[in-house]
């Protein structure tokens, strides 16, 4: 039995494997058609836009959008699957001066809004430096995006003890979801609200997913529609004493 199991483990990896090739190829090969697309649109926007009515200039500028957002998915997919193959090298990471880089980075880009963050500090994991930085900025970007109704809004990052020592959180007020939609939140391409609401691809979560199982860890979320969402994530943490470390305000 355990051999058949494991034999069916490797078919399973090897179907992945391929299936993964076959996209990054498909994603990579669809690049340069839509650099074409967009690239003459723009052209004939720029040339020939005093030749075309309102109705025209709008269909041209949507064209642009759409092939802009459908490579900025091109993009994503090609990163989703490149995480699967590049390796990993650990190091001991301040998560908590990772996530004040992200917030700040946020903050320059979206200098308009008002929102209070606090980063308690202390937070160390063993983790490649590279995709734990994208893991958090995925998980603050979005904690960002959806907290963008709140008149006051909050985001968190921290420890929490009440678990185990290895275990993280990023915590916001926002939207939040529905919690029996939670099997589908780590999907590529499943997003639980409307583009029109807010913006995004479906693929952010899947790519903090895949990062973190790199890493042997798990990530899950508990939400309340309106009211915010947590999302929990393990990673193999550094040297901890127990202390309760003073937090890191970043608030703006």
């Amino acid at each position: 039995l355990q051999e058949l199991i494991a034999e069916r483990t490797r078919e399973l990896e090897a179907s992945n494997r391929e299936l993964e090739s076959y996209s990054y190829s498909i994603a990579h090969d669809l690049r340069a058609p839509l650099r074409s697309i967009v690239g003459f649109t723009q052209i004939i926007l720029e040339d020939a836009s005093h030749k075309l009515d309102d109705t025209e200039l709008n269909y041209l500028n949507k064209t642009i959008g759409a092939g802009k957002r459908m490579g900025t998915l091109i993009d994503e997919i090609l990163e989703l699957a490149r995480l699967s193959r590049i390796p990993i090298t650990t190091q001991k990471v301040n998560l908590s001066t990772l996530a004040s880089e992200v917030i700040d980075t946020l903050k320059t880009n979206d200098s308009q809004r008002c929102v209070s963050v606090v980063v308690e500090s202390g937070l160390e994991a063993e983790a490649d430096p590279q995709l734990v930085r994208l893991c958090i900025e995925n998980l603050l970007g979005n904690s960002w995006k959806y907290t963008k109704r709140r008149p006051q809004a909050i985001i968190e990052v921290g420890l929490y003890r009440a678990d185990t020592p290895n275990t993280f959180y990023v915590k916001d007020n926002g939207a939040g979801f529905d919690m029996q939609y939670v099997d589908k939140l780590f999907l590529p391409f499943h997003r639980l609200h409307n583009d029109s609401e807010f913006e995004g691809t479906g693929v952010g979560l899947a790519t903090v997913q895949r990062i973190i199982e790199r890493h042997g860890g798990s990530i899950w979320a508990e939400a309340e529609v309106g009211k915010g969402a947590t999302f929990y994530f393990t990673l193999q943490s550094g040297p901890n004493n127990g202390s309760l470390p003073n937090p890191i305000s970043v608030s703006g």
